[in-house]
């Protein structure tokens, strides 16, 4: 059996294979990610299961999440957060208020003081920072938000990509980032530098070299990576 044909329920508490309904029905269930293991809830708890419905472990959480790079996050009965492998073992011993899942090799976690950092899977801190927020890793790098408020983009050691700080900030995707400064929102490289001078309200990430934006007055448009706008919308 395939994993990527088994399908959740519109419901989300059964799983059908070919049209067909294969295991129980759970309280919740969430779909299937590689290698073929589905997070599922009963009235026992949270847990998961392979690609013929029998658990991985023992143990039942409050909360369990899909596997992404073969590490799911989890919460025990006392609202600890933590990881996963794909044997249900957990990876470290430390316990989070919050945990995100695992993009690059890192993973984006919250400790009991409202710190947000990244881990690798021994549960190591990356870099000695703490920061307001940060986001998942792509594309080798991730967003971060500062104790002041400003945002920037770091690499895997924790480093500044650029000397560039805004105050908000998207991932990078085909080299181009979307960036907001006090006049609003538009497009940078990886130096920082604006593509253009004009600021938006609302802006989308670069798809096949077009973006769509809308305007503060609420007109949309596409532009190109130049900031010319090539189609109105």
């Amino acid at each position: 059996m395939n994993y990527k044909e088994i399908k959740l329920s519109d419901c989300g508490t059964f799983f059908n294979y070919k049209g067909q309904q294969i295991f129980k029905t759970y309280k919740s269930a969430l779909k299937f990610h590689e290698p073929g293991i589905a997070p599922v809830q009963d009235e026992t708890g949270w847990y998961h299961i392979n690609i013929i419905g029998e658990p991985l472990y023992k143990d039942r959480y409050k909360r369990a999440f899909g596997y992404y790079f073969n590490i799911a996050t989890v919460v025990d009965d006392n609202d600890n957060w933590f990881h996963l492998d794909i044997n249900g073992k957990r990876l470290y011993s430390e316990n989070y208020s919050w945990c995100g899942n695992f993009q690059e090799g890192l993973c984006s976690v919250r400790d009991f003081d409202g710190n947000y950092f990244h881990i690798d899977n021994s549960g190591n801190k990356a870099y000695s920072e703490n920061y307001k927020y940060v986001g998942d890793f792509k594309d080798s790098y991730a967003v971060v938000r500062l104790q002041n408020g400003m945002c920037k983009h770091i690499n895997h050691k924790g480093q500044s990509l650029n000397n560039e700080l805004f105050q908000d900030l998207g991932v990078y995707h085909k080299s181009f980032a979307t960036a907001k400064d006090i006049n609003g929102w538009f497009h940078i490289d990886k130096l920082g530098n604006e593509l253009y001078k004009e600021r938006y309200a609302i802006i989308e990430p670069f798809y096949n070299g077009y973006a769509l934006i809308e305007t503060i007055e609420g007109v949309k448009r596409i532009i190109d990576e130049k900031g010319v706008v090539v189609v109105k919308v």
